[in-house]
């Protein structure tokens, strides 16, 4: 699945836009990230257990796009976005999100 972040892939043309897909999950920190966390926030630099929750998240959503995308028939996503929200204090909702095409290579 051919994804990015333009509206248009050089070389490819649409010919068929299927709609928006996304992938959403929910996620939420917990004590021993939050303890590691927080000693790393003391020293410094980059806090990398949240870099991990953080990518995790990203990747489930993403996951979660491609398989919408691949249900409804595309080939390709374009203008793909992540998008997050806090729902509460330590629970975050991460979105990615885009439009599902039908792409061919321009003859």
């Amino acid at each position: 699945m051919l994804t990015v972040t333009t509206n248009d892939i050089p070389g490819h043309r649409v010919v068929k836009t299927l709609g928006v897909v996304r992938g959403i999950t929910v996620r939420s920190r917990n004590a021993i990230s939050d303890m590691v966390g927080g000693v790393q926030s003391i020293l410094g630099g980059r806090v990398g257990v949240y870099v991990k929750l953080a990518e995790a998240a990203r990747q489930e959503a993403y996951d979660e796009l491609i398989a919408h995308a691949r249900e409804m028939g595309a080939n390709a996503v374009l203008a793909m976005r992540y998008d997050a929200n806090e729902i509460m204090p330590g629970i975050t909702e991460v979105l990615a999100y885009g439009t599902a095409v039908v792409i061919e290579p321009e003859a």
